[in-house]
């Protein structure tokens, strides 16, 4: 089964971008994803200054 999640308040920091959706128990989760090429970073955060930090911070491994 797959989730289905509607992500809102989407911004790009760099090639990362970052959302907020609500997960399958109704609590507000926000995600930053790299876009990059076989970049492959992904994580959930409990907050928004979590996830703005992490997309800030983040430095793709391949080139």
């Amino acid at each position: 089964m797959t989730a289905n999640r509607r992500f809102r308040r989407v911004v790009r920091i760099g090639p990362v971008q970052v959302a907020t959706y609500y997960d399958g128990r109704g609590r507000e989760k926000h995600t930053a994803a790299c876009t990059a090429p076989r970049c492959g970073f992904a994580t959930d955060y409990d907050s928004r200054a979590a996830a703005e930090l992490a997309a800030r911070t983040h430095r793709c491994a391949v080139r």
